[in-house]
């Protein structure tokens, strides 16, 4: 089934053009209809197909959608609301950024789907050089896996200039090791989302994802 109406974008697209909250009042309904509602039923349905190969999602749609009201206490921009929906598909959802999960994002400029762990507190980060360095060649497998690289291509992330000594002679085996990023997305049309297949797209990518998603998840605990 299609989840989402053209109007889901040109909502987003208004809004970009009159982000206030006067505006946004008077679309209050539209945004229920066209966006609020249509999302939270696609959240509602991924989680429900990702808990048949992940035994340990369970959490609600609340648990996973971040709200469209934009955090400005602390940014130059002050325009209230976000112009895109997403949500994070992990055991802890939208209340830990730093676990392992899939996040996915749909806004009229792009639609995307990322995988693994962007923001790693510094304990995390020294037990995944930890993991990368007992067996440098697996991480290199995994992201070599036919079902990783037609699905997201390559792991990305920012990486270190310097990283601890005790691990530079695993770093020229794997120098994804200075990552202190590490996270994957694949990028698909907007009209994707206006499609039936829709929700078994982003199901197929969880999946090609789980084995990489395993990975660190093992490596933070």
């Amino acid at each position: 089934m299609a989840y989402f109406s053209k109007d889901y974008f040109d909502f987003f697209k208004e809004l970009a053009a009159n982000n206030n909250k006067e505006w946004f009042d008077t679309n209050r309904d539209r945004y229920q209809k066209s966006v609020k509602l249509p999302f939270d039923k696609f959240v509602g349905d991924l989680l429900n197909e990702i808990r048949k190969i992940d035994k340990k999602i369970e959490i609600e749609p609340k648990d996973a959608i971040f709200r469209i009201n934009r955090d400005i206490r602390f940014s130059n921009d002050k325009t209230p609301y976000k112009t895109n929906r997403s949500a994070i598909i992990s055991p802890k959802g939208r209340k830990d950024k730093s676990y392992p999960g899939l996040y996915i994002e749909i806004s009229p400029e792009h639609c995307r789907i990322y995988g693994g762990v962007y923001m790693p507190d510094k304990t995390q980060l020294y037990n995944i050089r930890e993991r990368i360095a007992d067996n440098p060649k697996k991480l290199e497998k995994l992201i070599s896996e036919k079902g990783f690289k037609d699905n997201f291509g390559e792991l990305r992330g920012e990486k270190n200039k310097v990283i601890p000594k005790e691990f530079k002679d695993a770093a020229d085996q794997c120098d994804m090791i200075y990552n202190k990023q590490f996270y994957w997305f694949k990028e698909v049309s907007p009209k994707e989302a206006l499609k039936d297949d829709f929700l078994k797209v982003t199901v197929d990518s969880y999946k090609a994802n789980k084995p990489l998603m395993n990975y660190f998840e093992e490596a933070i605990q």
